[in-house]
């Protein structure tokens, strides 16, 4: 029996979209390349540890958020795991904390930057736009908008009090900066840069200002690292979704797409696939590889003006025993080693520890140690063996030095030491170029001007984190909402003619950049 919808790739995106149609009754195929889900939010063990190999806490999963609404979509319980109350910021000058609580994130941020008119202005905006657009989100907002009911829907969800806030859309974090007065306030700006490039992998002066705002306040959505890691949240899904009378081919690569008068057919090596919907969650260049000449055609301007915003990242791990771990009550730590250096290899890392007890991710009296940094793509391509081993041991060495700031005796005795590159992403998830966490997110590639999931072909969708919303779980959980919806509303018998009904084109529309004073 051959089921309604097929979703190919199961990291984020796939699974969650699976799990979300599954549950409305509507049958799904999941094919996964890799021998297991995850992607890169996925693991892998090794002596008794399970590591994140991407993402390492779950966005806004608890009641009424992003995930937590998913979760109540599908049936499931609150995910078991920790908290974070925050994480500290170690700066070249200063550590500051950056707490979830807000009241206490509010103080904290004046006395760390200082208390003038203008950085009360700053963060009064931040914390606006923050508010309003994570209440759109979690309400399903979509973009682009490509039509009147878009707008319509959009004008919704959005109530009128609010609607001056979208001449934000034309602005970057460095605007806002610049209209506080702030532009020249050094630790703020690298601080803010750190949370950028964790978030929507961007830069102040390229980051649109409310993609930025979402990602500089996270924190406040809630972070909850499962017990075991992703490991343990995707036992729980992968479950689940079996119970509901999912099906999940892992091993399972598809090579190529054709369409029939019924749908389409998935072809992989073994065997062949059919299904009258197709939701594609890979990477838009590995999508365009299907073959399918429709969805080539739709995606050809969106793969050559975002190839330059690529990029990738390093991830050590380490399998230490508690001692090395212990002394810090946070679990999770960002450094920033020298305000003047690029923020890529190591100057702007991120350590996530395993909860102590977390017997799950780590054997007793041992912890699972998480460090990763982002880096350009073309310093890892084209590497002689040899070469490509040197730069992952003098890149290990150059992490464990910097994150021993906050740890003094890490990877002492370490029983696992490991690399993951940029290379190991192309290989384990066989996304193009090793690329991960979608695409670095500016006014001419974002909200309006993004990717957008419907691509004008009746029964094809694409998603993932190069589409909108972007990159981390809490936008690919989202992202699956909104195409769930489409893919459930879209039941009917489908006509083979291709149906293109944009309503703006990025190749027509340029985001106009402005910095008026607020």
């Amino acid at each position: 029996m051959n089921p309604e919808v097929i979703i190919i790739g199961g990291g984020i995106s796939g699974m969650t979209t699976a799990a979300r149609l599954q549950a409305r009754g509507v049958s799904t195929l999941v094919l996964e390349a890799h021998g297991q889900v995850g992607g890169c939010a996925g693991f892998f063990t090794k002596r008794g540890f399970s590591f994140d190999v991407g993402a390492t806490t779950l966005v806004d999963f608890e009641p009424g958020g992003v995930g937590g609404q998913f979760l109540a979509d599908i049936g499931l319980p609150e995910i078991e795991g920790e908290v974070l109350p925050g994480y500290q910021a170690w700066l070249p000058d200063r550590t500051v904390t950056l707490y979830r609580d807000q009241s206490a994130w509010h103080w904290e941020r004046l006395v760390a930057f200082g208390d003038t008119p203008g950085h009360r202005r700053f963060w009064r905006l931040l914390d606006q736009l923050a508010t309003v657009f994570w209440e759109a989100s979690r309400a399903g907002i979509k973009m682009p908008l490509r039509s009147p009911h878009d707008i319509w829907q959009a004008a919704r969800l959005l109530p009128a009090k609010h609607w001056p806030l979208a001449r934000y859309l034309t602005w970057t974090m460095a605007d806002a900066l610049r209209a506080c007065g702030l532009e020249q306030d050094q630790p703020l700006h690298r601080l803010l840069e750190m949370l950028i490039q964790d978030t929507v992998h961007s830069t102040v002066e390229e980051a649109p200002l409310i993609n930025s705002a979402l990602g500089v306040t996270i924190r406040g959505a809630g972070l909850t690292r499962p017990f075991g890691g992703t490991r343990g949240f995707w036992q729980t899904i992968v479950a689940h979704y079996r119970e509901l009378g999912g099906i999940l081919r892992v091993g399972t690569a598809a090579e190529r797409i054709t369409r029939t008068r019924e749908g389409f057919i998935v072809h992989t090596r073994r065997r062949q696939f059919q299904a009258r919907q197709i939701v594609s969650t890979l990477p838009i260049w590995n999508t365009a590889q299907l073959g399918l000449p429709e969805v080539n055609e739709a995606l050809a301007p969106y793969l050559k003006r975002n190839e330059t915003a690529l990029g990738g990242a390093i991830v050590m791990f380490l399998g230490v025993p508690e001692t090395e771990v212990k002394e810090q009550t946070f679990t999770h730590h960002q450094i920033l080693v020298d305000y003047e250096r690029p923020l890529n290899n190591g100057n702007n890392m991120f350590i996530s520890v395993s909860s102590p007890g977390d017997t799950k991710s780590a054997p007793p009296g041992y912890r699972a140690v998480m460090i990763s940094t982002h880096c350009d793509l073309k310093e890892w391509e084209g590497l002689s063996p040899e070469a490509y081993a040197a730069q992952k041991e003098e890149i290990g060495q150059q992490l464990i030095h910097y994150a021993r700031r906050v740890y003094p005796n890490l990877g002492k005795e370490p029983l696992v030491w490991q690399v993951g590159t940029p290379q190991t992403y192309a290989r384990y998830t066989r996304r193009y170029r090793g690329a991960v966490g979608g695409t670095r997110l500016s006014l001419c590639n974002s909200n309006q001007f993004a990717v957008p999931y419907d691509l004008g072909i009746p029964g094809f969708w694409q998603a993932g984190d190069t589409t909108w919303p972007g990159l981390g779980t809490v936008a690919c959980v989202l992202g699956s909402r909104l195409v769930a919806n489409a893919v459930y509303e879209a039941r009917q018998p489908l006509c083979t003619k291709v149906s293109r009904r944009p309503f703006v084109s990025f190749n027509k529309l340029q985001p106009e950049r402005r910095s008026n004073i607020l």
